[in-house]
């Protein structure tokens, strides 16, 4: 386990000693899964790609460059853009490492670690070598990555293969210890960042300002974060995914929803708080930011209640239907619901205020595959059919690590249609317009499900 946060150098590749014994078994781990799932589909080897940058429509520029997931499960080396890894049971992976020769930019250049032993390394100097530098024939081996012209040379028997996918990804749900290290430190990491943009919230900054304080204590780029931060300001926050950095400072700081992860070596956080302004400020009265402030502290509350609820055997659907109840019970309470829970819950009252799923799969990507999966046929568990949006509807296994994200929003494109509807006539419009004006409110964690219950990688606290 790591016992500090420890520093990525330019490109995120991780070079901490503590991690080197839990790497080692995580190698080890995914090298034996990854033998019986090319067993099980009649293959001999695996050539996993990084990926290329990829660039602007008719430009000489192009966007942030991200190595592939299924390419980062194997090693922390974020920038290898050309670079392949070649796996053969029995044999030590092969990394064939691409290097430009270039004096535009800086090459990828290989880390100091201590990593890159477990490999047999070779460098090339073009895409074409890549291929030539991979062992034996690839009749028989399978390819995951962008479709590229040098496939057709190289010889390999099937390209991203959906029954080979199928196996990898059910199986990437469970979380090697390494894994969960990793996504421990990238959430201590964002952590940081969550308490300087709080303080910038505090202060009055704009939009644009509070994320450069979230990334300035990270010390990570904008591009080097594992998603685009939601950084929201007063109404903005009834937009679940709002994605505009406003740059001028508001008028009146009401509350702010910030849900922004950090990267380690490959592996993102996903962390959402929500802060109450001290003092209601001009256009919102006293009385409607303790009502606000009120329903932040009943979330939090909520939200601890469900994360205990996090052990082997839970079906996530029954983890998502305590929290349409939950938010429910909230809504009845706050007097913005005038009717039962059991009214809210049944006849989707609730479900206006809570639109989205309680949480997902997190790890190399932020919302990890696998949600859906049955088995590893790829064989899909439905999602309940009045909750859509649910990303995850698998039973809970010990090394799953999931993001507990309830929510409570006042959006106008699903409150208007509602004012002419039956359901209407339960909701205070009153109350609801009051509110308003804060937007809503989202707190989320990082859950590691345990033998027993759940560690919580954002609080550093364990249910069970």
């Amino acid at each position: 386990m790591c016992t500090g946060a420890p520093r990525m150098p330019l490109g995120g590749c991780m070079t901490h000693p503590d991690l080197v014994p839990a790497y080692r078994a995580h190698l080890a781990e995914i090298t034996a899964r990854t033998a019986r799932a090319l067993a099980a589909c009649g293959y001999d080897g695996l050539v996993l790609q990084a990926g290329e940058p990829p660039g602007w429509f008719r430009d000489d520029q192009g966007y942030a460059y991200k190595a592939h997931a299924d390419f980062r499960l194997w090693l922390p080396l974020l920038d290898a853009p050309g670079s392949l890894l070649q796996i053969v049971p029995g044999r030590r992976p092969r990394l064939v490492f691409f290097v430009a020769d270039d004096f535009w930019y800086q090459p990828a250049q290989l880390p100091e670690a201590w990593w890159p032993a477990e490999f047999d390394v070779v460098t090339v100097h073009s895409r074409a070598a890549a291929f030539a530098a991979l062992q034996g024939s690839l009749a028989r081996s399978a390819y995951i990555g962008d479709p590229l012209p040098e496939l057709l040379a190289a010889g390999i028997g099937a390209i991203n293969p959906e029954h080979l996918l199928h196996r990898l990804d059910y199986a990437r749900a469970v979380k090697t210890p390494y894994e969960i290290d990793c996504l421990r430190v990238a959430n201590r990491i964002a952590m940081r960042g969550h308490a300087a943009a709080a303080s910038a919230f505090a202060s009055g900054a704009s939009e644009f300002e509070i994320h450069q304080e979230f990334c300035r204590a990270c010390e990570q780029r904008e591009q080097e974060l594992p998603y685009n931060a939601i950084v929201a300001v007063n109404e903005a926050a009834a937009v679940l995914h709002y994605q505009i950095l406003r740059r001028n400072r508001p008028s009146v700081s009401r509350s702010l929803l910030l849900d922004a992860g950090a990267s380690f070596a490959g592996y993102g956080s996903d962390i959402t708080r929500t802060s109450v302004a001290k003092t209601a400020g001009v256009g919102a009265s006293g009385a409607a930011r303790d009502e606000f402030a009120a329903l932040v502290d009943g979330l939090e509350h909520a939200q601890q209640a469900l994360c205990a609820r996090v052990k082997p055997g839970v079906d996530w659907r029954d983890v998502h239907a305590a929290a349409v109840r939950a938010i429910a019970t909230l809504l009845v309470e706050a007097g913005i619901l005038r009717c039962s829970v059991d009214e809210a819950v049944d006849g989707d009252a609730a479900r206006l205020f809570f639109p989205h799923g309680i949480g997902h799969l997190l790890g190399l990507m932020v919302h990890d595959v696998g949600g859906f999966m049955a088995d590893e046929a790829g064989e899909r568990i439905a999602k309940p059919p009045r909750d859509p949006a649910l990303r995850l509807t698998r039973v809970l296994q010990p090394g799953y690590v999931v993001t507990m994200e309830p929510g409570l929003y006042f959006i106008d494109a699903l409150l208007k249609p509602a004012r002419t509807q039956p359901v209407g006539r339960s909701i205070d419009w009153q109350r609801v317009e009051r509110l308003a004006p804060f937007g809503g409110i989202r707190i989320e964690d990082n859950l590691a499900v345990t033998a027993s219950g759940c560690e919580n990688l954002t609080r550093g606290i364990h249910h069970g």
